[in-house]
């Protein structure tokens, strides 16, 4: 880590850093894709051939984080084995293989006047990634960025340091045998958090957008100091509703899933809600299945008195992100009754409806103002690698410009390009 300390050196480091990101950015916009296509699939080699270093590096960051007596959730995230590197490697190199959005055409028209208007996709410039414990970001960010023409400033956590400057090392070959500037992926080599002060500050005008990826302190912070625009990812409180026509046998595995296969990842279910038509034949197979798997439940009364198990759910229940092995569980009057529930309490990230009645699933999605709706299909498909987009910078749960997983096309702005003959306005 960097010996950087007082406000006036970090300052003055960031505006470097600012400045050295501009530069890139300018020249990434007009890279060709065969270019940026070489940085990534090498970047993916690099990463294979260098794994034992980054998997010692993680391990230097496990250590220390386990000392400080972390949650297994952050453990979950910060750790990293052969198969999420292999995960990663597979991410950059559908990146690379995605169509370059930069230069395409959205939409072209011609006026009465003889004017050919087309509107076309360009970079948005310089990328601001503030995020925690999980190191891959590095890797999904930096690719994401290079694909999209954009330069990438990283100020990861100080748990996750030593795994991402080894994978960014990784990423800097690829834009070094690609002829494109090592600069457009810079990692604050420092974790004073004054660093993250002054990206939100925008680094006098040299940051276009900011993308906070964490906890609830962090993005909380970001929303309230950043100067720039921000794609806002808060937290995950995701619901999974069993409806009346549910199918049993999809409704088990899917809520399994959707809560125990990664507790820790901001897709993972936190409240079940169930018709209260089906509670005696599918809540009791479905929360068996989760406390066989070591999930705890808290319910309301319905529930409390079905499930011995259950403990009593309180009103902070129904607003937390578990990222654990925890879930809240109600019982529901019907499907006016979930959707009303979910806009009170959802986060506004990721909904599931279990159920074989495609008008119900239809007024789920009209009703239900989240990024990312689905039906009988788990939560944990909530991700930018798992929608084909190769990987995601995060899932944007704000409204303006870009919603849900933030991949290439959602890094790229456009402009209007007007063509005349020597047309003059009367």
């Amino acid at each position: 880590m960097s010996a950087v300390s007082s406000v006036t050196d970090i300052a003055s480091l960031m505006a470097e850093i600012g400045r050295n990101a501009r530069a890139a950015a300018r020249v990434l916009a007009i890279a060709s894709p065969e270019a940026k296509r070489t940085a990534l699939l090498t970047a993916a080699g690099a990463i294979n051939a260098h794994r034992q270093k980054i998997l010692a590096a993680n391990a230097k960051d496990i250590e220390a984080a386990t000392i400080k007596g972390i949650s297994n959730a952050f453990l979950d995230r910060l750790t990293l084995t052969d198969e999420r590197i292999d995960a990663m490697i597979e991410g950059l190199k559908t990146i690379a293989e995605l169509p370059d959005p930069v230069g395409s055409v959205l939409a072209e028209w011609d006026r009465p006047n003889g004017l050919h208007i087309s509107r076309v996709r360009t970079p948005l410039g310089v990328i601001g990634v503030i995020f925690e414990s999980r190191p891959n970001v590095t890797a999904d960010a930096g690719a994401l960025c290079i694909k999209s023409g954009n330069a990438v400033i990283l100020r990861g956590g100080s748990d996750s340091f030593h795994s991402s400057q080894a994978i960014v090392d990784c990423m800097l070959d690829g834009l070094h045998l690609a002829g494109l500037p090592t600069e457009a992926i810079q990692l604050v080599p420092t974790v004073d958090r004054a660093a993250v002060g002054e990206m939100l500050k925008g680094l006098a005008g040299n940051i276009d957008v900011i993308v906070p990826r964490g906890g609830k302190t962090l993005v909380a912070r970001v929303q309230d100091e950043a100067r720039v625009p921000v794609f806002a990812h808060l937290e995950g409180v995701v619901h999974v509703y069993i409806d009346k026509t549910a199918d049993l046998e999809k409704a088990v595995p899917v809520v399994l899933n959707a809560k125990m296969r990664r507790t820790g990842v901001c897709g993972a279910a936190e409240t079940l809600l169930v018709h209260k038509d089906v509670v005696k034949t599918h809540l009791k197979p479905v929360i068996e299945a989760l406390v066989a798997k070591g999930c705890e439940i808290r319910g309301d009364a319905a529930v409390m008195r079905l499930i011995p198990e259950a403990k009593p759910a309180t009103e902070e229940d129904w607003h937390t992100e578990y990222e654990d092995a925890i879930i809240s569980v109600k019982v529901v009057d019907g499907l006016e009754a979930a959707i009303a529930h979910i806009e009170k309490y959802s986060s506004h990230h990721t909904e599931a409806i279990i159920t074989e009645d495609l008008a119900a699933v239809e007024k789920f999605f009209n009703h239900i103002d989240s990024a990312i709706l689905l039906h009988n299909a788990s939560t944990q498909f909530a991700d930018g690698g798992e929608f084909g987009f190769g990987g995601e910078i995060g899932i944007a749960t704000g409204k303006m410009h870009a919603r849900g997983p933030v991949g290439v096309e959602q890094l790229t702005t456009f402009n209007y390009r007007v063509r005349g003959t020597g047309q003059t306005r009367p």
